[in-house]
């Protein structure tokens, strides 16, 4: 277990003598911050956090539909949970993907453990444009939004891990492939399943 004197995630990294993105490679750059983490290097986990913390934050907003406060402590947890089991990621995807296998059982945990979602905020996740939708346009389409989550949560777990990962955690489906240990595929094929399961529960929530 990695023991960083550290919080999991940091406002305003400070500068560091870490490389960053270059023309190394990503590859090769989280590679070499990863090893200066697993050294107990407090600015390697400031800059990986830094790079991913935006999309680990918005997959979680969408599993805890709409519910930011809730998904900023999950992160949070996500990252702390990340940074002492560090030694389990064995390198087979890249980082984000392992981060967001992390994130998904971080919520599943929550939900697990008698934790409720919060209701929708009416302005959640609405960016008002000049022409702005009519309210029942903005109700039909939250409740759509929310049928959605509801059934994609409601499926087998890994049905729910591989839709979940791909369209809000933007896990490709060539690292999907890698850490199942099967091909693109083959992927493919449980996402063609994992779609027609997720329209048919979406169809039997609509006929209630």
């Amino acid at each position: 277990m990695l023991a960083l004197p550290m919080q999991p995630i940091v406002q305003h990294p400070v500068a560091s003598q870490v490389p960053r993105r270059g023309s190394a490679g990503q590859a090769d750059d989280e590679s070499t911050l990863l090893a200066a983490l697993r050294r107990g290097e407090r600015s390697a986990a400031e800059e990986l956090a830094r790079r991913t913390y935006r999309q680990t934050f918005a997959s979680l907003v969408q599993l805890c539909g709409g519910d930011r406060d809730l998904a900023a402590d999950l992160t949070q947890e996500t990252y702390r949970r990340a940074w002492s089991s560090l030694d389990s990621f064995q390198g087979r995807a890249r980082f984000t993907s392992w981060l967001y296998r992390i994130a998904y059982n971080t919520f599943l945990n929550h939900r697990r453990g008698g934790g409720r979602d919060r209701p929708l905020p009416e302005d959640a996740d609405e960016r008002w444009a000049d022409e702005a939708p009519s309210p029942r346009e903005l109700a039909a389409s939250r409740d759509r939004r929310g049928r959605v989550r509801a059934a994609l949560l409601d499926l087998p777990d890994e049905q729910r891990y591989l839709l979940s990962a791909i369209y809000w955690g933007e896990v490709p489906v060539r690292e999907l492939a890698e850490e199942a240990g099967i091909t693109t595929v083959a992927v493919r094929k449980r996402l063609a399943k994992a779609h027609d399961a997720l329209r048919s529960l979406i169809g039997e929530e609509a006929s209630r």
